[in-house]
């Protein structure tokens, strides 16, 4: 494999990890009402799980307020069930057209509790992308060994590798001052 290929590579796994990162911090409460906490809440419609999303439009009309309104009021009852079910914590109300989750603010513990869980997924996120280093670094050897690449060639493979897990591990560590703040700011 090429050493363009390999780098490619390991840069595409990196990029995903971090949006994932991204994608998890979205569902994480601020205190503040935002759709994506509840958009990725399956439902059970029609027999199989179905994202929120997908079934009802989501919006928040003030701050502390989601207000969810499904495309077929036959689901809102499961829609109901699912947000019970889910860790939000929040009670749902349900008027007979729409459902409204009230955000309470969130206590100074609470939101301390949050910054290590996000602290936590993004250290998971920096361990997914070093391994991602470690593979790209044993393709580089395997290439070194089976002298497809010379010493220097490979040398400065496993820079350019190093690069992208120093600015891949940058953007997380970005994304995760971003969440902290978010989560800080009362």
């Amino acid at each position: 494999m090429p050493v363009d290929e390999i780098s490619f590579e390991a840069e595409e796994k990196m990029e995903r990890t971090v949006d994932v990162l991204k994608a998890e911090f979205k569902g994480i409460r601020t205190g503040r009402a935002s759709p994506a906490l509840v958009e990725h809440i399956k439902v059970q419609y029609y027999g199989a799980p179905t994202p929120l999303r997908q079934i009802a439009n989501i919006s928040t009309p003030d701050p502390q307020l989601i207000s969810i309104r499904p495309y077929a009021p036959s689901a809102l009852k499961d829609i109901e069930k699912a947000i019970l079910a889910s860790e939000l914590g929040i009670t749902p109300s349900n008027d007979g057209k729409a459902i409204r989750l009230g955000i309470p603010p969130l206590s100074e513990e609470r939101r301390k509790q949050l910054c290590h869980h996000v602290k936590r997924m993004a250290e998971e996120a920096k361990v997914s992308i070093r391994n991602v280093r470690r593979d790209a670094n044993k393709h580089v050897d395997k290439e070194e060994d089976d002298s497809v690449l010379s010493e220097d060639d490979a040398k400065r493979a496993k820079k350019e590798i190093q690069d992208l897990t120093d600015k891949y591990e940058g953007l997380v560590e970005e994304a995760l001052e971003r969440k902290t703040q978010e989560i800080m700011t009362v």
